[in-house]
């Protein structure tokens, strides 16, 4: 039996926004839309959800497909369904936010799929709705970022206080007092200092911090 024929269909998509922290700047990861409508236009990474699959697992395996990777920090912007949103047919898409370290996205990879690292400030209008995405993603990782500790997640493993700052200062979109930035984060048990120090970023080198996530979850009251 058939259910549902007096209804028409629509179809469901995906569009992952992938940020990425590189020369002190957050970055955004677009490129060259290959299929029509659109084509040639810059676009967000995405894709339809398949029959037997969540939009949770669609959103996994375009991630995946685009990156190589796995386990990255992923979470769900929103629906976005405006009647005129897609030429092509009446599409509604399920927007997801990711966090990489860009260092540790193969450049062979990106090559393969013609996407580039933009600066957040620089983003040219997209497809569609998609500028709309990537500001309401930046939006909520603004406040999460104050409240949880997904920097570490576009971040190395390990990091100087300097980079952490400017990580932080680069998502939320302005500068913060050293001092009282630096006195919060040694506040904090889960960020711990190594013996290692960095003697690239200055003469007298930096110490190395790491993110320890038994001792974060052990800390209930964070708060940047």
């Amino acid at each position: 039996m058939t259910y549902y024929k007096e209804h028409s269909k629509v179809w469901v998509s995906v569009d992952v926004i992938i940020f990425g922290f590189d020369e002190q700047k957050l970055k955004v990861l677009i490129g060259r839309r290959q299929m029509d409508p659109g084509r040639g236009e810059w676009s967000l990474y995405g894709g339809f959800v398949a029959a037997d699959e969540s939009i949770d697992d669609a959103a996994q395996r375009t991630l995946e497909t685009l990156t190589g990777l796995n386990n990255l920090y992923m979470r769900q912007v929103g629906a976005f369904g405006s009647i005129d949103r897609d030429p092509g047919e009446r599409v509604i898409s399920i927007a997801y936010y990711a966090l990489i370290n860009v260092k540790d996205y193969s450049e062979q990879l990106r090559l393969e799929h013609g996407v580039e690292w933009v600066d957040i400030n620089e983003v040219p209008p997209l497809y569609s709705d998609h500028n709309k995405m990537v500001d309401q993603a930046l939006h909520i990782m603004r406040q999460k970022i104050k409240t949880a500790p997904i920097s570490f997640r576009l971040l190395p493993s390990l990091f100087t206080l300097t980079q952490l700052q400017r990580l932080y200062e680069a998502v939320i979109g302005e500068e913060v007092d050293k001092r009282n930035f630096r006195k919060r984060i040694k506040d904090m048990d889960f960020v711990e200092k190594t013996d290692l120090i960095d003697k690239k970023s200055s003469k007298r080198g930096a110490a190395l911090y790491r993110f320890n996530n038994k001792a974060y979850h052990e800390d209930s009251n964070f708060k940047l």
